[in-house]
């Protein structure tokens, strides 16, 4: 008599996401974004397969709580391997025939990944990823690693927007953004959502209905799988295809300034551009790790060119507080090392926030058209990624929170240059005389090229 197994195998049909994600040979393979999309049946049948297809595999399956791994899927494969694979349940492992174990754990406090601490497995999965934090992550995958000629090591992950895991994931397999030490052919995100589970729409109809009725921004997270919203998230208004424009040549009458966070730990400086309507463009970005002040301006500096007429730049408070050991402060260090036109930004925190959210906001243009009065080039990918990212403090829900740090310096510089800027109520119409006739103000405002042009000829104005 053949076992539950081998029935449910002959007549299961993976939708085609799911298909895609049994047969990628990639080193590190993401799946889901998105509720219902059959995330958890994905990894517990693709486990089994690979053990009963390769004699003596190791493989580890992980949730983060031992409630969630016994709901998810000890329960499930009890039922579906009775019979045929054999159960321990002191050490939450299947054996199968062949000699392959499947071992089944939990990562419930950051300490615990030290239970497979120098143990070896040749498949590791993290079910609901981004409820591992990154440190947990980087520690499993020490122990994915195998001296077998027959089968590469691969980790698999499952995982919807949101969590202490975000970030991290967002990364690797959403952002694509990698570090020097890892490959990004190791890499694939297979993104799957309710409508790809046909099995699910088929048998629970109402469950697509009660996704589609969540508000716009659970929605969005929830139901399209989108990754740049999450629970708590502080800025839940950004959209990449609002927020994010295609770079382009800027009029070079309109007014530019920089905002400057400085830390050891990170700098974060960007370059902005306002038109004549008080509608603002961040153009350029240096974020980086490890610079001292001198290095930070120098290297200002350097980005600018020196055609640019850059107004002022606004930087954190904390640079004007002098440093014990040279009796200096890191504004007066700075400008020895060639940057000029600081300026001390005010650093209303909660205020400067909510002013962000003011420039964030979408709004229609003349044409009908959602943009947003703070538009990002598409060649500043640090700022797009940390801003989503920003969130609450859990302390005081007002306010963002200030970790961790590789995250928070791009949005702090950025609240400095909204906060140096007039209300927005209170923007002033572009500086042209009252003398001009009613046709050629006309033509100004909304040709910048002629603009440009009179600008030139008339520079009292600009």
């Amino acid at each position: 008599m053949e076992s539950v197994i081998f029935q449910k195998l002959k007549t299961e049909t993976p939708n085609p996401r799911q298909q895609e994600f049994f047969t990628s040979g990639a080193r590190h393979i993401g799946y889901g974004g998105a509720r219902g999309g059959g995330k958890s049946w994905a990894m517990r049948r693709k486990f089994v397969m690979l053990a009963m297809r390769y004699p003596g595999l190791r493989l580890l399956l992980l949730r983060r709580t031992l409630p969630e791994l016994r709901e998810n899927h000890v329960q499930p494969l009890l039922a579906e391997l009775t019979g045929y694979a054999k159960y321990n349940d002191t050490e939450k492992a299947f054996t199968f025939p062949n000699g392959s174990r499947l071992v089944l754990g939990y990562c419930d406090a950051e300490r615990d990944v030290y239970r497979y601490q120098g143990q070896e497995y040749d498949v590791v999965g993290l079910e609901e990823a981004t409820h591992f934090t990154e440190t947990q992550m980087r520690f499993l995958t020490t122990c994915n690693r195998s001296t077998r000629t027959d089968f590469k090591p691969r980790m698999y992950y499952t995982s919807n927007p949101g969590n202490v895991g975000h970030n991290w994931f967002k990364r690797l397999f959403i952002d694509r953004d990698y570090l020097e030490t890892e490959n990004p052919e190791d890499y694939i995100f297979i993104p799957a959502k309710v409508y790809d589970n046909t099995v699910l729409m088929e048998t629970n109809p109402e469950y697509v209905r009660t996704l589609e009725a969540l508000p716009g921004d659970m929605r969005r997270a929830m139901l399209d799988g989108d990754w740049d919203i999450f629970a708590g998230q502080y800025y839940p208004e950004f959209r990449r295809e609002i927020h994010v424009v295609k770079s382009f040549e800027l009029p070079d009458y309109w007014k530019r300034f920089r905002s400057l966070d400085y830390g050891l730990d990170m700098t974060a400086c960007y370059w902005w551009a306002v038109d004549l309507h008080g509608k603002c463009y961040i153009y350029r970005e240096l974020h980086q790790p490890g610079l001292t002040l001198s290095q930070a301006a120098t290297r200002i500096v350097e980005l600018t060119p020196e055609a640019e007429e850059i107004s002022y730049t606004v930087a954190s408070p904390d640079l004007w507080n002098r440093r014990q050991e040279t009796g200096e402060s890191g504004m007066e260090i700075m400008v020895k090392a060639g940057l000029t036109g600081l300026r001390r930004a005010n650093n209303s925190r909660v205020q400067g926030w909510r002013v962000l959210r003011e420039y964030l906001t979408p709004y229609s243009d003349e044409q009908g058209i959602q943009t947003a009065r703070i538009q990002l080039f598409d060649i500043c990918p640090n700022l797009i990624r940390c801003l989503p990212l920003l969130q609450h403090d859990q302390h005081n829900p007002e306010d963002a929170a200030d970790t961790p740090h590789d995250i928070t310096h791009g949005p702090e510089s950025v609240r400095y240059g909204v906060l140096s800027r007039p209300p927005l109520s209170s923007l002033p119409m572009p500086n042209l005389p009252d003398t001009l006739t009613p046709d050629l103000r006309h033509d100004l405002e909304r040709d910048p090229e002629a603009m440009r042009h009179w600008l030139r000829q008339n520079p009292e104005y600009r």
